[in-house]
């Protein structure tokens, strides 16, 4: 009887907490299908005036869709070359014992815990020399300093536990390390892959402080044109709320094909 109460409490607890949890959310769709007349003057649960027209002046606007694309280049060029950078040094510093080792492992994770904001002024002037201004490789390369610690961290904890005699086995079957790394060893680190992708893609996806300051036009991210709906006639809930929704969705693809793996990172304690 008692632990059917717990039982009980528990429930209502977290269903408290996911209403508690999605009714942003559910605010935000409600908003993205009104009018800025009826979100300023009515306090409604549903559209009183349903209409598209948010969305499809987001789908019109290059103004509006272009922030999509370029988040979409950026982040994607940052995802890729995370893990491709992650990879090998989450390898080295599971196989490998070197000097001074851990410092650098520390300090990697140093540069991961440090606030974008400290960085913004070295990357502005360097971008400014070099030619690397609102550009979608600019910004992928700036947030490569936050996403390749963190990858490395994850994955290393994937590698640990993988057993070192996999590795002697290969080399003793005439495998080379490339052909042992793709073909064998990758393969059984799929899930931290998957958690390292994961991670890199929602930062870069979500960062605004170097994606607004290091483009202007050509790379401009969503993030940053949605800090731009004020006009003469006020700001444009109604815009600003469809752009959000929208916003929702990569990320909610993402952790749709990852939650698998997302839920294996949560088990061995490295998420």
């Amino acid at each position: 009887m008692m632990e059917h109460q717990r039982f009980r409490k528990r429930s209502i607890f977290l269903l408290l907490y996911i209403l508690f949890a999605l009714l942003p959310i559910y605010w935000m769709v409600n908003m993205s299908f009104k009018t800025n007349e009826e979100i300023l003057s009515s306090f409604s649960f549903f559209p009183q005036q349903f209409t598209w027209s948010n969305y499809a002046r987001i789908f019109t606007d290059e103004s509006w869709y272009s922030g999509y694309i370029n988040s979409l280049i950026y982040v994607g060029i940052n995802t890729v070359v995370s893990l491709v950078v992650a990879l090998p040094a989450a390898y080295a510093f599971s196989r490998y014992s070197f000097l001074g080792d851990k410092h650098i492992f520390f300090w990697l994770l140093t540069n991961r815990m440090t606030p974008p904001a400290v960085f913004l002024l070295p990357f502005f002037q360097l971008y400014t020399t070099v030619g690397l201004m609102d550009t979608h490789l600019g910004v992928a390369l700036a947030h490569l300093l936050f996403n390749v610690p963190l990858a490395v961290w994850i994955l290393e904890g994937f590698m640990s536990g993988i057993p070192r005699e996999i590795d002697e086995t290969a080399y003793i079957d005439g495998y080379s390390f490339p052909r042992f790394f793709l073909t064998i060893f990758l393969p059984l680190i799929k899930a931290g892959v998957g958690v390292a992708a994961f991670f890199c893609f929602m930062f870069s996806w979500v960062e605004l402080l170097l994606a607004r300051t290091l483009t202007s036009v050509n790379a401009k991210p969503i993030v940053a044109t949605m800090t731009r709906t004020v006009s003469a006639s006020g700001m444009d809930w109604a815009t600003l709320a469809a752009a959000g929704v929208l916003t929702i969705v990569p990320g909610a693809i993402v952790i749709w094909f990852v939650r698998h793996y997302i839920a294996k990172g949560f088990a061995m304690g490295r998420v």
